[in-house]
Parts: structure tokens; C-alpha cells; sequence
């Protein structure tokens, strides 16, 4: 991982802008967008970062967990960890592929995301009640976490392409990296900036589209050269 592939998944984030306003804006709105409180929103976004974060840990750390459970049995560790970082990096293309030709709206996308929908966690329902009612700092962090796993395909791209990091550590910073470029389109929601990314949002999304083949195209290359 370089400083060019965490400035990639950043640019997803920021090119996201438009897709991440038509979503997740209602969402804002109706949450920390009610309070009128700066804390609100920082409360809520504080939840989805760190969901997204554990997210990309854990899939960074599949592949290690994977290498280690190969050693375990027996197996020649330095070779499976090739192997996974092979597969993992081909894995993480093909959803990177399939999810950029999602955003050029060359494909549908898939039906699979929506069993990650939030409304399957035990308490949803309650949590956004009482959002809803206290506008609580607590009951916005717990919102936030259940939001970062709504269906959505930029998050799957980068929690994607976390598979392939490397680690758990790796995988936390090249999602934390995409969550950042997240939050100034969401943070300026209700002033010109997002009536601007609402009104290019086409634009946008055929950028981040090519910006997730080229990543897809970069990891499936680096997976061939160690093959051969």
C-alpha cells in the first residue's frame, strides 16, 4: 500500500459526494439535521467512520487470518500467504470491476447488498426511535454505526478493496481514507456545495466508476505479475 492508493480511495470518497447525498442525505436530515446541533452531526459521523474503519479491519485481516490458519495445519506459510494475497487481490478486483460498472450504469447492481441493511441489527428500530425523540449524542453515535453498513455501493468498493491490504491495519486505513472523503459533501449538506454535487452527481459517479475499474485494473495486474 502507498500513499497514491490511500489518495485513490480518498478521491472515491470525494467523487462519491453526489451518490453519498442522494442516500445518505434523507438519513442526515431526519437525524442530526433535526437538531440544529453541530454535536449531532459529529456524533453521527463519528458512528459511520468507526464502522467503516472495523469493517476495513476486518477484511484487511481475513487474508492474514487465512495465512496463519494455513501454517497452523502444516502448511508452507511464505507460499500461502502468496496464494491469498493472489486470491484476495483477484477478489477484490472482481467486486471493484463489477461495482464500477455499476456507477457507469453498464450493469445492475447487486441484490446481494441489501443483506447488509441495518434494519436487520437487533434494536434498530428502538436506536432510531429514540434518536428520533432525545436527539441524544448517544443515540447519534449508535445511528451512525448502524449507517455505515447500509447497502451501498462505494462502501463495498472500498471495504472491497480493503480485502486485498495486506492486514487489519492496512485495510482500517485504506477505509478510514475513503470515509474521509465522505464527509464534506455530508457535513455541507443543505448549502450550495450540495446542491452542486446534486446537480454533477452524474459526473461524478462516472468518475468514481472509472476510478474503481482503474483500481480494479491495478490489482488484478499486480495479482497476474506474481503469478508469473
Amino acid at each position: 500500500m502507498n500513499e497514491l492508493t490511500l489518495f485513490s480511495m480518498f478521491m472515491l470518497g470525494i467523487l462519491g459526494t453526489g451518490h453519498c447525498i442522494g442516500m445518505c442525505g434523507p438519513l442526515i436530515i431526519a437525524f442530526p439535521g433535526r437538531t440544529g446541533s453541530a454535536s449531532a452531526h459529529l456524533f453521527y459521523h463519528l458512528g459511520r467512520l468507526l464502522t467503516y474503519v472495523v469493517v476495513g479491519m476486518i477484511m484487511g485481516g481475513i487474508g492474514t487470518g487465512l495465512a496463519e490458519l494455513a501454517a497452523i495445519t502444516g502448511g508452507d506459510y511464505p507460499a500461502w500467504v502468496a496464494k491469498i494475497q493472489i486470491g484476495s487481490s483477484l477478489l477484490a478486483a472482481s467486486f471493484l470491476m463489477v461495482f464500477g460498472l455499476v456507477r457507469l450504469d453498464l450493469v445492475r447492481e447487486p441484490g446481494w447488498m441489501s443483506l447488509a441493511s441495518p434494519a436487520k441489527l437487533p434494536g434498530y428500530g428502538k436506536i432510531l426511535k429514540s434518536a428520533v425523540s432525545d436527539h441524544g449524542r448517544v443515540q447519534m453515535f449508535l445511528v451512525g454505526l448502524m449507517m455505515g453498513l447500509l447497502p451501498c455501493g462505494l462502501s463495498f468498493a472500498a471495504f472491497s478493496r480493503a480485502l486485498s491490504a495486506g492486514g487489519p491495519f492496512s485495510g482500517a486505513l485504506l477505509v478510514f481514507a475513503f470515509a474521509l472523503g465522505t464527509l464534506p459533501g455530508l457535513l455541507l449538506l443543505g448549502t450550495g456545495a450540495s446542491g452542486l454535487a446534486r446537480r454533477y452527481r452524474k459526473h461524478s459517479d462516472i468518475l468514481a466508476g472509472l476510478l474503481m475499474i482503474y483500481m480494479a485494473a491495478e490489482l488484478a495486474l499486480k495479482a497476474w505479475r506474481h503469478l508469473g
